[in-house]
């Protein structure tokens, strides 16, 4: 099998393709690979900031209409995980942090995935489309073509900001747990969108720099692979500056008090402070990644507190008017 893309024209767009042996199921296929070709790690972080966004929303949405929301949304991102790793079956084969998931590991047909790709995602745009509403529902269809065509099929193969622009598939979650209670877009959702869409530069660039080699094998134009190192870590704390003011601006316009204002002034430092060291670092050859590393783990734990803090302050907010109403 040939472990090289072309970076101008990507994957066969008519039938991408992985090697007649690793075509071949040796195997009936599990329930556990069709999980695994969701990607549930991140979609633990899909689902947690969709449900951020959702309890967030000013307003209420019943018990059941907002497990159907987060359910379709979950459903949605698996859908486009699926084509994502159907698409990308030859390249996954190439690299050895993704050479044992179900299609390279030759546990399941390409076919299958892609058909469980299509019932995910069709099912998901259907279910949030008549059970919360059609500018959800066309939101979550947005997210889904983004992420599975626009940046697997079209950026991921041919730019080295592949991961700027596609960012935005990853920032969909909260904006539509968001809509979903409150059926309209405002300030706040898409500032929700911009902070995920400006934290996804540093986060996957952090990774990114310690397994270029693996990018740089299948002829994935990463940053690091394309620009080198010097100018992703220029890259990554740039965006770590801009994405400051924008963690902060949900509390510097109003929509939230000073305890979502203060924990986002607290992580956003404590993030500059861990970046400052990898964006000015001139690593030497056979010198470790650990700054990188630190950082990558930092940026998981960053955004989860930081829609944690959403969440928090809603509730303190929603409990302090319920306490003002009782001794009015």
């Amino acid at each position: 099998m040939s472990q090289t893309v072309d970076i101008h024209t990507g994957i066969d767009a008519a039938s991408p393709t992985v090697s007649a042996e690793q075509s071949r199921v040796g195997m009936p296929t599990e329930w556990r690979d069709f999980f695994a070709l969701t990607k549930p790690r991140v979609m633990t972080l899909v689902i947690f900031t969709a449900i951020c966004g959702l309890l967030a929303a000013p307003g209420t949405i019943h018990p059941v209409l907002g497990f159907t929301a987060i359910l379709a949304i979950a459903m949605g991102a698996g859908g486009s995980a699926v084509l994502n790793q159907w698409w990308e079956a030859d390249i996954d084969a190439g690299m050895k942090r993704t050479a044992n998931r179900p299609l390279p590991g030759g546990r399941m047909r390409r076919s299958d995935a892609r058909d469980f790709g299509v019932f995910l995602s069709g099912v998901s745009v259907v279910l949030m489309g008549i059970a919360i509403g059609w500018l959800a529902a066309a939101l979550l269809l947005a997210a889904i073509l983004y992420y599975a065509v626009i940046y697997t099929m079209w950026l991921k193969p041919r730019t080295p900001q592949n991961i700027v622009i596609g960012g935005g598939s990853g920032a969909f979650p909260p904006l539509i747990g968001w809509v979903a209670v409150t059926g309209e877009l405002t300030a706040m959702p898409l500032l929700l969108f911009a902070i995920i869409f400006m934290w996804t530069p540093p986060h996957f660039w952090a990774l990114a720099l310690f397994v270029k080699s693996d990018y740089a094998n299948v002829g994935i134009p990463m940053m690091p692979v394309v620009k080198g190192e010097r100018s992703t870590r220029r890259q990554i704390l740039a965006y770590t500056v801009v994405l400051a003011p924008i963690a902060v601006a949900p509390w510097l316009i109003g929509g939230t008090s000073w305890v979502y204002g203060s924990v986002a002034v607290v992580l956003s430092a404590l993030f500059f402070a861990l970046a400052l060291p990898v964006g000015l670092r001139a690593r030497k050859e056979g010198e470790g990644f650990a700054p990188e590393a630190r950082l990558f783990k930092f940026s998981i734990f960053y955004l989860f507190i930081l829609f944690a803090a959403l969440v928090a302050d809603r509730v303190l907010a929603a409990n302090a008017v319920i306490g003002a109403g009782m001794f009015a």
